[in-house]
């Protein structure tokens, strides 16, 4: 591989990682809260690239401002990805708590088909796009090669501000620590005077606008169809499997790496692209069956 390509592979990987890390960073959340593998949570990141879409090609003809364009994205996925979420969590999930764990899964799988129904009633099945903004956010060129600013250095800069927003309000806030102290035990929590109910709202709500906000940076760089959520979330699902469940820094590693192979895989080996991340996956799990960063556990007989 020579270094132009490398180049390449390098930016596709970062960027598309970023993509993927903030909506496993929303998981990430839901697990450590609920214990529970949110399917429906692919679907947000779906509606949150739809909603964007709609929002950018109603600005474009009216304003010439980028980051009024710009800001529209955190808009469309802080109102559509929030307020799905904290309804998913207050109309359904909270109703089926303390159930089985396999009844949860097939419940948020439920729901995941429901919203992709909506979808395509709202949508259509006619690709979209909203690439307009990135190309108004120009271009940069490394060694001979040109790059958008907005896939080269936006959408890693967005990734990076949410993993530092998220850790910043988890263990500088009143909201963050009650988060984490549902996390580490509901009933104490609980017993302790905290609001789990209203907490874990609050956990779906930022969830999924984090989810959403995959979603709504993704639509300047790509075309969004019916069941590209499907294919976010299970690709999600390697990086949090990979990272260990509830590891926010382990899901910000996991997403690199998962994101780096797969793009080396499309230059090099096409064929492997699919497969890639789940390769990943199962090589780490062999040597750290728990995840990259979750701490080992001793056995009891």
């Amino acid at each position: 591989m020579d270094f132009n390509l490398l180049l390449l592979a390098s930016v596709d990987g970062v960027s598309y990682a970023s993509l993927l890390f903030l909506i496993s960073l929303g998981l990430t959340l839901i697990c450590g809260v609920f214990g529970v593998i949110n399917v429906a949570h692919g679907s947000l990141y779906a509606f949150g690239g739809y909603s964007a879409a709609t929002l950018l090609a109603w600005l474009a003809p009216h304003s010439t401002s980028t980051p009024l364009m710009a800001a529209s994205l955190f808009v469309a996925a802080a109102l559509i990805g929030g307020s799905l979420g904290m309804l998913l969590e207050r109309g359904l999930l909270r109703h089926f708590q303390d159930r089985d764990p396999v009844l949860q899964l097939l419940v948020t799988f439920a729901a995941f088909m429901v919203l992709e129904d909506v979808q395509r009633m709202i949508w259509g099945a006619t690709p979209v796009n909203a690439g307009e903004l990135a190309a108004r956010m120009g271009t940069t060129e490394l060694a001979g090669v040109t790059f958008m600013n907005y896939q080269l250095l936006f959408v890693p800069a967005v990734a990076l501000a949410a993993y530092a927003g998220l850790q910043f309000l988890l263990k500088h806030s009143i909201a963050g620590r009650q988060i984490v102290a549902v996390i580490h035990h509901r009933e104490v929590a609980t017993a302790l005077g905290i609001n789990a109910a209203r907490v874990g709202m609050l956990t779906f709500g930022l969830a999924g606008a984090l989810g959403a906000l995959g979603g709504a940076l993704s639509v300047p760089l790509t075309s969004f169809v019916p069941g590209l959520g499907a294919e976010m979330i299970v690709t999600s699902f390697a990086v949090i499997a990979t990272a260990g469940l509830g590891q926010i820094t382990g899901a910000l590693v996991a997403a690199l790496l998962i994101g780096l192979a797969r793009a080396m895989a499309v230059y090099t080996f096409p064929e492997l692209e699919v497969v890639m991340p789940y390769l990943m996956m199962v090589a780490v799990l062999l040597v750290r069956p728990h995840g990259l960063f979750s701490a080992a556990t001793a056995r009891r007989i």
